[in-house]
C-alpha cells in the first residue's frame, strides 16, 4: 500500500464554489475507489483546494485491488436444464452473455421462493489502479457540483469538452509513480503549475507526500483550511497592529481565502469624512464590492482603516499596493456618500406613492398595495399585544419605502436599515424609524427578534401578509422548495409568539391576517392548510430545542391556543415522565381514554359522591377533591411543574381503583358515575399535555 495524489490545475476557479468543489472531488475520488476495494479502514483522505487547483490526498492505496468472489443468479433449473441434466440453449446463451465458461455441473443450485436457481460461484480477479483511477476519476468528474459549466477546446483543435474551467495539467502519483490515467486530453504526470505571480517554472512533484511541501515552496498553500486559519490569523494580528478588531464575517474569509493562493494582509485607509456615511453601507461597500474587511476601534466605532489581502508579497512592504487600494475604496465610497447625501433630499413618506411601481407579485399587486395590508394588519396587532396602534400604522405604511432610494437600489442587503436612518433623519419617532429595520427580523436562525412592541406588531403583520397572501394563491412551499421562504417566516412569527410571550393565539393571528388578505381578488381562504403548516413548523422548531417527539406530540395534542407556555409545560412534562409514578399513571390515562371513546354519546354528568359504591373509588375521588383545587391553581398561575407533580400522588388510588372496581359496572347509575369519574380524574391530568402521548 502507498499514498495517492491526485491533482487537477486549471484556470482561477469560481471562488464561491471552491471549497464545495474541492470536498466534493476528494469524495468522489475516494467514494469510487472503495467501491472497487482499493481503500482499507486506516485511508485517510485529504482535500485540497486553491484558486487554481483541485487536489486530494489518500493514504493507504492499494496498487491492485483484491480478487473478490462473487455469486451470479443465471436461470431457473427448470428452464436451464434438460431431463438429463444437459444444459439448455437458454442456459447457454446466459452463459456466453456472461462470460462464463465453465461444465453444468459446477453451476450450484439454490433454493430463491418457489424457484430452484442456478448460481455460478466465480472470483473476480482484482485489477490494476491505473484502470481503477481512471474510472473513479471519471465519475468524480461528472459528479461535481458545479454551479456553472464552461465548454472549451482541446489542444487538438478539434475535441469540445466541459467542466467548471479549463484543465491544464494533471497529476497522479502512487507513492514516487506516476499513474497512467487520462483526463480532458491530459496525460497525468508530477508536474504542475506554481504561483502565477511570484514563480513561472513548472513544479515537479516527486512523491504523493511531498505535494503540500512542494507547492508551498512555489507559494501556494494547497490546503484550503490550513490556509484560511492563516487568513484568520493574519487578519486578527493586523487589526490588533492597527489598534483594532477586524470585522470579519465568514463567508468573506471563506470567498477571500478561495481567492488566494498565498495570502498576505495589508492595511489601508481613506479620509474621515467618509465616516459620516452609515457605517452599514461604508461596510457593505468595502466587502461586497472589494472583499476588503474593515476595522473598528476600542470603542465599537468604525475606523477609517481597513485591511487587504492581497497573495504577492510586495518588496516595499506593501506601499503601493496599500495607495492603490485607497484609491480605489475612495472612489467606492464617494459614491455611497453620494447616495446617502441625494437620498436624504427627499423624506421616506414622499417615496411611498413609488412604491405603486415596484411589483410584488403579479397576483398579489404591487407594493404600495401590500403596504396597505399590512398597515391594516400592524394596526390590529397592535392593538391585540398592547403596541401604539398609530405608531405601528405609521412604520408599516413607511417600512418598504426606502426600495425607492439609491442606496436600496445598489445595496438590497441595506433594506430596512436605511429606512431607519432616513426616518431619523426626518424625524420620525424612534419606536418607528427602528420598526422600519426590524420588521424584517429575524432574517435566519437565532437572529434577534424585533426588540419593541410596535415592531414586533410591524414584523408579524409583515410575515403574516406574506403566508396568508401566496397560501391564498396557492403559493406554498412543496418539497425542498421554498421560493418565498414561507418556512422562514412561519419559524419567525412562532418565534415572536413563543420567546416574547404574547399573549395573541396563533388562530387568531390567521384569521385576522385572512380577514385583511380576503379582499384581494383572486385569493382564496386557505386557513386550515396554513394552520397545518405552522404546526408542522411548530413541532420542527420545538424538536430542535432538544424535546423529544413523544413529548412534543403529548403537548401540541391539545391545541393550546397561546404558544408563549409550551417550553414551561414540555419542561412539565420531562420532569412528570422521570418521576416513578409517572409509568403508570400514563397507562392509566390511556386506559381512562379509551374508556371514555368508547362510552360514546352516553351522557356522564357530574359525580355523585353518594353512588359512591366501592372503598376504591371513594378512596379515589376523596383523593382527587383534595389535590384538585392546589392543581387548578398552579396551573392558572402557570406553574406546570409543580401541579404534575401534586398529581403524582393519585397513583396509588388510582391503581387500586382499576384493581378492585368495575367501570362498566351493569347497573347504568353505577357505571355513568364511575365514568363522570374517569372523566374528572382525566381532565385535571390532562390540563397540560395528553399524558398518554408522552411514553
Amino acid at each position: 500500500m502507498k499514498n495517492l495524489l491526485v491533482e487537477l490545475q486549471t484556470e482561477e476557479l469560481p471562488p464561491k464554489a471552491l471549497l464545495k468543489l474541492s470536498r466534493a472531488f476528494a469524495d468522489g475520488i475516494a467514494k469510487h475507489l472503495g467501491h472497487q476495494h482499493f481503500l482499507t479502514e486506516e485511508s485517510v483522505v485529504a482535500p485540497y483546494g486553491s484558486p487554481r487547483r483541485l487536489a486530494v490526498r489518500i493514504t493507504n492505496v492499494l496498487e491492485k485491488s483484491p480478487d473478490e468472489a462473487f455469486a451470479q443468479k443465471l436461470v431457473p433449473v427448470r428452464v436451464g436444464l434438460t431431463p438429463e441434466g444437459e444444459a439448455t440453449p437458454a442456459l447457454t446463451k446466459k452463459m456466453a452473455a456472461l462470460g462464463i465458461q465453465c461444465d453444468v455441473s459446477a453451476l450450484k443450485r439454490v433454493q430463491d421462493g418457489k424457484n430452484e436457481q442456478l448460481v455460478f460461484e466465480g472470483v473476480r480477479p482484482g485489477v490494476e489502479l491505473a484502470a481503477g483511477l481512471q474510472t473513479a476519476l471519471d465519475a468524480a468528474v461528472k459528479e461535481l457540483p458545479i454551479p456553472k459549466v464552461m465548454t472549451y477546446q482541446l489542444a487538438d483543435g478539434e475535441t469540445t469538452v466541459a467542466f467548471v474551467r479549463p484543465v491544464k495539467h494533471l497529476v497522479a502519483l502512487l507513492g514516487d509513480d506516476v499513474v497512467p490515467v487520462k483526463l480532458f486530453g491530459l496525460d497525468a504526470g508530477r508536474v504542475t503549475m506554481g504561483h502565477r505571480f511570484m514563480t513561472s517554472d513548472p513544479v515537479e512533484i516527486a512523491t504523493a507526500d511531498a505535494y503540500a511541501d512542494t507547492m508551498k515552496a512555489a507559494f501556494v498553500m494547497a490546503d484550503f483550511e490550513e490556509r484560511r486559519e492563516l487568513l484568520r490569523k493574519l487578519l486578527t494580528e493586523a487589526g490588533e497592529k492597527a489598534g483594532g478588531s477586524v470585522i470579519m464575517p465568514e463567508d468573506l474569509l471563506e470567498e477571500v481565502t478561495a481567492l488566494t493562493e498565498w495570502p498576505v494582509v495589508y492595511e489601508s485607509c481613506f479620509e474621515e469624512e467618509f465616516l459620516q456615511v452609515p457605517e452599514e453601507c461604508l461596510i457593505l461597500t468595502m466587502q461586497l464590492n472589494q472583499r476588503y474587511f474593515a476595522l473598528r476601534d476600542a470603542d465599537g466605532k468604525l475606523m477609517n482603516r481597513f485591511l487587504l489581502v492581497s497573495q504577492l508579497v510586495a518588496r516595499d512592504g506593501g506601499k503601493a499596493i496599500s495607495s492603490g487600494n485607497a484609491r480605489v475604496v475612495r472612489a467606492r465610497l464617494a459614491d455611497a456618500k453620494f447616495f446617502y447625501d441625494q437620498d436624504r433630499l427627499q423624506t421616506l413618506e414622499s417615496r411611498v406613492e413609488g412604491l405603486k411601481h415596484v411589483v410584488y407579485h403579479n397576483k398579489l399587486g404591487n407594493q404600495a398595495e401590500r403596504m396597505l395590508r399590512v398597515k391594516t394588519m400592524a394596526g390590529r396587532f397592535a392593538s391585540l399585544i398592547g403596541a401604539d396602534t398609530a405608531h405601528a400604522e405609521r412604520a408599516a405604511m413607511l417600512a418598504k419605502a426606502d426600495l425607492r432610494t439609491l442606496m436600496v437600489g445598489e445595496f438590497p442587503e441595506l433594506q430596512g436599515i436605511m429606512g431607519e436612518y432616513y426616518a431619523r433623519h426626518d424625524g420620525e419617532p424612534d419606536d418607528v424609524a427602528l420598526a422600519i429595520r426590524e420588521h424584517y427580523q429575524p432574517r435566519y436562525a437565532g437572529d434577534a427578534l424585533p426588540s419593541t412592541p410596535v415592531s414586533l406588531a410591524v414584523a408579524l403583520a409583515d410575515k403574516m401578509e406574506t403566508l396568508t397572501g401566496l397560501f391564498g394563491i396557492g403559493q406554498m412551499p412543496t418539497g425542498e422548495k421554498d421560493p418565498f421562504a414561507l418556512r422562514r417566516h412561519a419559524l419567525g412569527v412562532l418565534r415572536m409568539l413563543m420567546e416574547k410571550g404574547l399573549a395573541l393565539s396563533l388562530r387568531d393571528l390567521v384569521d385576522a391576517a385572512w380577514e385583511v388578505e380576503s379582499g384581494v381578488a383572486g385569493v382564496s381562504d386557505h386557513r386550515e392548510e396554513l394552520m397545518s403548516f405552522f404546526s408542522d413548523r411548530l413541532r420542527v422548531m420545538l424538536r430542535d430545542m432538544g424535546y423529544s417527539a413523544q413529548e412534543v406530540d403529548a403537548v401540541l395534542a391539545l391545541h393550546p391556543t397561546h404558544l408563549a407556555d409550551l417550553p414551561k409545560r414540555l419542561a412539565a412534562v420531562r420532569a412528570f415522565m422521570a418521576m416513578p409514578e409517572a409509568a403508570s399513571l400514563t397507562a392509566a390515562n390511556k386506559r381512562i381514554g379509551n374508556i371514555l371513546k368508547k362510552a360514546g354519546d352516553e351522557e356522564i354528568g357530574d359525580v355523585e359522591e353518594a353512588d359512591l359504591a366501592e372503598d376504591a373509588e371513594k378512596a379515589l375521588y376523596a383523593e382527587l377533591v383534595r389535590v384538585e383545587p392546589e392543581a387548578t391553581a398552579d396551573f392558572e398561575a402557570g406553574r406546570y411543574e409543580e401541579m404534575l407533580r401534586r398529581l403524582a400522588v393519585l397513583k396509588t388510588p388510582v391503581d387500586a381503583f382499576f384493581e378492585s372496581v368495575m367501570v362498566n359496572a351493569e347497573d347504568p347509575k353505577l357505571r355513568r358515575n364511575r365514568h363522570a369519574l374517569l372523566k374528572r380524574l382525566y381532565g385535571a391530568m390532562n390540563r397540560v399535555a395528553e399524558l398518554a402521548r408522552a411514553q
